[in-house]
């Protein structure tokens, strides 16, 4: 774990208090971390390295190479 030490403004101090009561932290760190985690769920899907991961999963697949529609149904058997 990283040990950070950070000067926030009073008004940024005062909302970082109001979490830290409505959720029962015990701690202002507890509601900071909460807060990053809450605005990492609105990143960027491409962000994020689950994301990245899954990207890289499709760009291994194969697929089929077909010229037009009735080529494909014949591979597909339809």
């Amino acid at each position: 774990m990283v040990k950070s030490t950070i000067e926030i403004p009073e008004r940024e101090n005062r909302v970082l208090n109001i979490v830290k009561a409505r959720h029962g932290f015990k701690t202002k760190e507890q509601a900071f971390i909460f807060l990053i985690n809450e605005y990492e769920q609105d990143l960027e899907p491409e962000l994020r390295p689950e994301y990245i991961k899954k990207l890289s999963k499709i760009n291994e697949e194969k697929g089929i190479i077909f010229k037009n529609i009735d080529e494909l149904r014949k591979l597909t058997g339809e």
